[in-house]
């Protein structure tokens, strides 16, 4: 650092925000307070005019998705999944020595709000660490590579959480709109039960389930995924004829088809084709190529093939669906990246799927690559070894 400590601000001087509410606050309110001002990043708990905790936007919603949404826990006091221990720091703390602090922190907490206290132990505002890095940016006008470094520390924080934020709000609306569905079933199964007429209830059972099957499909994807990350994905390893699995996949997929005037076709060798690895993950590798290009193809064909060369697996599925951008194939397996193409838009899903179709085959020790021409299709291809080996890394 350049600067002098006479040189660096206290933190009584920048802070941003001054919100606050009691630790029992339920989750609901706490979560209206949030989407009533999409500026609020974070909120303070305070009891007797003392900080006993911290609940910020990202981390809120990212909870309750992961818990199936504010139905389970809207009469919960927002303590229960709140940040019991943030950074908290003095008022009279300079920048410099702040922002030290603030970023030595793990990696996965540096981007949280600051609490600033007085001598006396209460409660005196918010200040994020963006800010901070833009004010110490300011300060270092005489080294432009420092100031330099500081902008560009600013800027991918900002595109960090611009990207978190869109993610999460996406993934909470696909939540909510499944687990509404199911509860409005539910209240009309329920209003035909009281009137006699059961034949509806058989067809609304039929929509209820639908329903809670789309749910538990996003649900597995969001864990997947932090498991992934997290590196807690666990791999079993047998041995188990892979043909098996891709007919399964195929039947599966013609009913997601449904009435869609599509074709599954399937070229796969004859006699089995013994695979030594994880038939849970290669299930779930071939399912998502298979539902993606099902969801994607309003007409013509679908194609799984499969055969051996090499001492290898190789896969492909190849659809005559709406295809994909040039620009949007590099960022297509890509976590919190959703392709911004107007028709895409008009298909359901976290956009999670490739992410951990990718992710699972390199702990396999396989491969993926797509080509695709917008508008006319795509086609996927996946190499997996006979006999199996793990990436850890």
């Amino acid at each position: 650092m350049i600067t002098t400590r006479n040189e660096s601000p206290r933190l009584a001087e920048l802070i941003t925000s001054r919100e606050a509410i009691p630790p029992h606050t339920l989750v609901s309110k706490t979560a209206d307070m949030f989407f009533a001002s999409p500026r609020l990043e974070a909120v303070a708990l305070t009891e007797g005019g003392e900080p006993v905790g911290l609940v910020t936007r990202a981390k809120l919603f990212t909870s309750l998705s992961r818990r199936f949404g504010f139905e389970l826990y809207s009469k919960k006091p927002i303590v229960k999944i709140a940040e019991p221990e943030p950074l908290t720091l003095s008022e009279g703390e300079r920048l410099d020595t702040a922002l030290q602090k603030a970023l030595h922190r793990p990696a996965e907490h540096i981007y949280d709000e600051i609490i600033t206290i007085s001598e006396a132990g209460c409660y005196r505002g918010l200040i994020s660490v963006k800010h901070l890095v833009i004010q110490q940016s300011h300060i270092l006008a005489n080294s432009i590579v420092q100031r330099e470094l500081a902008h560009e520390r600013a800027r991918e924080l900002e595109k960090i959480n611009e990207v978190k934020s869109q993610f999460i709000a996406h993934v909470t609306h696909e939540l909510r709109s499944p687990i509404n569905a199911m509860i409005g079933l539910a209240e009309l199964m329920k209003m035909s039960c009281e009137k006699g007429y059961l034949n509806q209830v058989k067809d609304r059972l039929t929509l209820l389930m639908s329903s809670a099957t789309n749910l538990r499909a996003i649900v597995t994807n969001i864990l997947d995924l932090s498991k992934i990350e997290a590196g807690k994905m666990e791999l079993i390893r047998d041995r188990f004829d892979v043909v098996k699995i891709l007919r399964e996949v195929a039947e599966t997929t013609r009913l997601l088809i449904g009435n869609k005037p599509v074709q599954v076709e399937v070229i796969i060798h004859d006699g089995p084709v013994i695979l030594e690895s994880d038939p849970v993950k290669i299930r779930q590798v071939v399912m998502n190529l298979m539902s993606n290009a099902a969801k994607f193809t309003d007409k013509g064909t679908i194609e799984l093939k499969a055969w051996v060369q090499d001492n290898m697996l190789s896969l492909t599925v190849r659809d005559t669906g709406i295809g994909i951008r040039g620009g949007d194939i590099e960022t297509l397996f890509t976590a919190f990246n959703q392709l911004e193409d107007a028709m895409t838009k008009r298909y359901e899903g976290t956009g999670l799927g490739l992410t951990i179709t990718r992710n699972l085959l390199h702990m396999l020790g396989g491969s993926i690559s797509v080509s695709s021409s917008f508008g006319e299709g795509s086609t996927f291809a996946v190499a997996l070894p006979l006999t199996g080996t793990e990436n850890t890394g």
